[in-house]
């Protein structure tokens, strides 16, 4: 199995999704642990001065100038856990709360935490093991991090709380949990619960993932548009690489090129050139897919940038400066530059549904395709793919709803000494979801859109085309007759989340 180093410097979004789904293994890096011992030291040094230290020998947040006597730490720290153990709701998803604890172990091996090694251990040990945290998804404002969603994971490293375990994962006791994967609870020491549960882990966690299918979906919307452009008769004109230079946007310069690398070859484009063609513009749904798509790649970029550096981030509270020799309270766990870039996802991906939709709209609608009513075998008895695209309609429009931001808003905590607030992991949420919704959109068209390109025979599309559409064909046979379209989109959602449709195609 491929090794991941954990070194708090040089993790990627793709090793996250690795080591999320079980096809790469966590180590900690040798100088990692060297970094990790020198910032312990300096704790264990800090608890011998005399003097207040925040999160180490005094109360937190709005008791922060409540001093607590050395004999009290273990129990401050273990209080600290199970008071903010306060999550509500569903579950992260395995892979979710997996690269929560890949990024909490990475931040940790910073060095600038103050945690000791052997608790960073068993955290990396979870992870190999297969013993994956129950976290409710709500509950942080994302402010001093996600305080609730790592407390609940750090909940399982003291021998409280619930974890998957063994294959398939059956919900335990925490206990329980570590017992069957040979590993034994920590009692935290101070600082380390602290450490635990201060960072912006969960909503990068959940942001990653929705950013990395955000990246395919783009590429997939590319695929459905040429799909669409093929059974509508629409030109290729638009996508010539002239236009796109003349405006320079370099997400709309590569939607274009990937276009014309889809549609290179279209027996149906060449069946309507020529004087005899009487199409003068394509709407816009078809005109300007490099426009629309390319916006969403440059959306998505910058999200996927701000999250490429937040996953090497220190982003603890206070910080532990070995170098400085001296422990520093600061805001770097607070989520705003995550929050705001989660926001421009979930607006970025929301453009790959609704103009989608747009031209699932156009294939339904024979006064716009000149193809049969909703593509319906026999017009009037089978109603063909009318409802799909009212599915279509109602998913795009709740995106609209989601795609208000969250990092626009902020709710004092903390007796109000944490007055701004991130919410983060709202964000995080809502962008996971539009991206789902996303995937479904486009789905659709996928499926409608290999309709008319049935419609089309003996018109050959572009190659790139056919072989999209034979591999929807492989899951989905053509509609003959109405029956249930559910299982149908069903089925072209597996394929997308499967990879059959991430198609290549040469430069």
């Amino acid at each position: 199995m491929e090794r991941v180093l954990l070194d708090g410097d040089t993790l990627t979004l793709e090793e996250v999704a690795l080591v999320a789904r079980g096809r790469a293994r966590a180590e900690l890096a040798p100088e990692a642990r060297e970094r990790v011992r020198r910032a312990r030291a300096l704790v264990e040094a800090r608890l011998e001065d005399g003097e207040a230290h925040y999160g180490i020998n005094t109360g937190f947040g709005a008791l922060a100038e409540v001093r607590i006597e050395r004999g009290e730490l273990e129990r401050l720290q273990r209080n600290l856990v199970l008071s903010h153990a306060a999550g509500v709701g569903a579950p992260l998803a395995i892979p979710e709360a997996r690269a929560l604890m890949l990024l909490r172990a990475n931040a940790l091996a910073k060095g600038l935490s103050g945690i000791r090694e052997e608790t960073l251990d068993l955290l990396v040990a979870l992870l190999d093991r297969g013993v994956v945290p129950v976290v409710p998804e709500r509950g942080s404002v994302g402010a001093s991090g996600d305080l609730a969603p790592l407390a609940h994971l750090a909940l399982v490293l003291i021998g409280e709380g619930e974890a998957l375990a063994g294959d398939p994962p059956v919900r335990l006791p925490a206990r329980e949990a570590l017992r069957r994967a040979g590993l034994a609870p920590v009692t935290l020491a101070a600082k380390e619960g602290l450490a635990l549960v201060n960072g912006t882990q969960a909503m990068t966690a959940v942001g990653a993932h929705a950013t990395l299918r955000a990246e395919r979906l783009a590429d997939l919307a590319d695929l459905a548009g040429a799909m669409t452009l093929e059974g509508l008769l629409g030109s290729h004109r638009p996508f010539l690489a002239e236009i796109q230079a003349a405006r320079g946007q370099p997400g709309q310069t590569a939607s274009a090129a990937r276009l014309r690398q889809l549609l290179r070859g279209s027996e149906i484009n060449a069946s309507h050139q020529g004087p005899e063609c009487h199409k003068v513009q394509d709407p816009y749904s078809l005109r300007c897919m490099p426009q629309v798509h390319g916006a969403s790649r440059d959306g998505i970029r910058f999200c996927r940038e701000v999250l490429a550096r937040e996953v090497n981030a220190a982003t603890d509270n206070p910080l532990v400066l070995p170098e400085l020799g001296d422990i520093v309270s600061g805001g770097n766990f607070h989520g705003q530059p995550v929050a705001l870039a989660l926001d421009v996802l979930a607006i970025s991906a929301s453009h790959l549904a609704s103009i989608s939709e747009r031209r699932v709209e156009q294939l339904v609608n024979p006064s716009l395709s000149g193809l049969p009513p909703f593509l319906a075998p026999r017009t009037g008895l089978d109603s063909g793919f009318m409802i799909a695209q009212v599915t279509s309609a109602a998913l795009a429009s709740e995106n609209k709803v989601l795609c208000h931001p969250a990092s626009v808003d902020s709710i004092p905590s903390s007796a109000g000494r944490e007055d701004h607030v991130s919410m983060g992991m709202a964000a995080a949420l809502k962008a996971r979801q539009v991206v789902e919704n996303v995937r479904t959109c486009l789905a659709i068209e996928l499926l409608v859109a290999a309709q008319a390109i049935d419609l089309r025979a003996p018109l050959r599309p572009a190659a790139a085309v056919a072989e999209a559409h034979r591999r929807i064909r492989a899951v989905v046979p053509r509609l003959e007759a109405d029956r249930e379209l559910h299982r149908d989109i069903e089925a072209v959602c597996r394929a997308v989340d499967e990879g059959a449709l991430d198609l290549a195609v040469a430069g």
